[in-house]
């Protein structure tokens, strides 16, 4: 993992969200990327085959490439999280616990899914080939919605001095929330860019989320602010 240092200045910038503006140092921030997975975004994946339409979480790609490219320019860290498991599936943890009942019922349902859910070095737990993470940019392996569970994710941030996450991907009202509310927990300032995730369930699904981190955890902004603050 290479390390960021650099003597010039802080520079400050003030991005308008939701409930009110917020000034972020960008030397203090990272993108966080969350499951822009085959399995979650891509036809024939996971959720297009549980009859989920994958059509909102598709567009959710253009705005977060815009994003991440506007961020590299400015060097603050792009850190992509992936949600993935072992070929024997040991992080669904005992069979025993409610977590395996709920998460392993695809795998043994549909062994013939294998190569389309989330087993690590499968299509279906690759980022989509329009998001592959570049040189310099981190991934994060996580075995729970949220991308504090089990990772390394929160050491990280510590080490590289990060203050302000702005997150983007899917699921908005699963994933995503679950990592901004531990972001938030764990002292860091959450940032959802409302255009740049996708939520699945009815549209008041998002309404909640959105309703939820503006009242609760952080900051909404959309990606022409985000963009427009990064300047």
């Amino acid at each position: 993992m290479e390390i960021r240092a650099s003597s010039e200045p802080r520079k400050p910038a003030l991005i308008q969200a939701r409930p009110e503006p917020i000034e972020i140092d960008l030397q203090s921030t990272a993108i966080i990327v969350v499951d822009m997975q085959n399995a979650f975004v891509s036809k024939g994946g996971f959720f297009d085959l549980m009859g989920i339409d994958v059509s909102q979480c598709q567009k959710a790609i253009d705005p977060i490439k815009e994003i991440t490219s506007a961020a590299r320019a400015k060097l603050i860290k792009i850190i992509y999280i992936a949600f993935r498991y072992s070929p024997d599936l040991c992080e669904l943890g005992n069979p025993s616990l409610p977590y395996w009942y709920k998460e392993a019922r695809s795998y043994r349902e549909h062994p013939e899914w294998r190569d389309k859910l989330l087993i690590r070095g499968t299509w279906g737990a690759d980022i989509v080939k329009e998001l592959e993470p570049q040189e310099g940019d981190i991934l994060i392996e996580k075995p729970r919605y949220s991308a504090f569970f089990g990772t390394s994710l929160d050491v990280t941030l510590r080490t590289l001095d990060i203050k302000y996450l702005v997150f983007a991907g899917v699921a908005m009202n699963i994933c995503v929330e679950a990592s901004l509310r531990d972001a938030y927990y764990n002292g860091y300032f959450p940032v959802l860019i409302v255009d740049a995730t996708a939520p699945i369930g009815p549209a008041y699904m998002q309404d909640a989320t959105i309703f939820n981190v503006k009242e609760c955890y952080g900051w909404i902004t959309t990606k022409k602010e985000l963009v427009s603050g990064l300047g």
